[in-house]
């Protein structure tokens, strides 16, 4: 295989290129990741992704530059990997459907070894697993359809009060914590002041299904029509 490939751009490419150069590759697999989680609405999307993969790379750089006579070179690449826990942990939320946002701390976590990767001297790696990153989220996906079910959109019809704009924000919260598209939202005031509300979800996600019940608590819910 071609060195430029496989071997160390550390090494290959002369000096002040390399910093430059892997700076921009690890940009292109937060992008690769990032656009794919963008596109489900993750809570880590494109830009944070990019961010976390430039940050644990431009690191890595840092402490390759140090030298031994600078001491441990490898001391900031090793904060990364307790630095980006504490990112991941703030992505894990306990709501009403159980424990969220696993898939999404260990994506960051991911993002910054592919991050240090690239750092290191070696973005033909990085670019290859951020692609395995995707096929694997990809087929996840494709497993959950396959032995949960395939997501059959159900349609349903709230009407609430808007009590001065604090009904369509009580109505929003449940609806994002139960991940509903927002795309499949669609909204009409009514004569009468009220809300009317469309929405589109999947009838075969069981978390998709308990924001009914959720809609139903809200004082100011009038009507929940199938």
């Amino acid at each position: 295989m071609p060195d430029w490939l496989i071997g160390n751009w550390h090494e290959l490419i002369p000096q002040p290129w390399p910093g430059v150069t892997l700076t921009m590759i690890a940009i292109l697999c937060g992008i690769i990741v990032g656009v794919e989680r963008e596109k489900k609405e993750k809570a880590a999307g494109l830009r944070t992704l990019t961010l976390v993969t430039v940050g644990a790379a431009v690191f890595t750089m840092i402490s390759l530059s140090m030298g031994e006579s600078q001491g441990d070179p490898g001391r900031i690449a090793a904060q990364v990997v307790s630095g980006v826990g504490f990112l991941g942990a703030g992505a894990i939320l306990r709501g009403e459907r159980g424990v969220q946002g696993l898939t999404t701390a260990a994506t960051i976590w991911a993002m910054a070894a592919i991050g240090m990767t690239v750092g290191l001297g070696y973005p033909g790696a990085g670019i290859g697993l951020s692609t395995a990153i995707v096929a694997v989220l990809a087929v996840a996906g494709f497993a959950e359809i396959r032995y949960i079910g395939p997501c059959t959109m159900s349609q349903v019809v709230v009407v609430f009060d808007d009590d001065d704009g604090k009904g369509a924000v009580g109505v929003d919260s449940i609806l994002d914590g139960h991940q509903i598209p927002v795309a499949g939202r669609l909204t009409e005031t009514l004569e009468d002041g009220r809300i009317r509300l469309h929405l589109s979800y999947c009838s075969a996600h069981k978390h998709h299904k308990d924001f009914l019940s959720s809609l139903a608590s809200l004082s100011v819910v009038r009507l929940i029509e199938r």
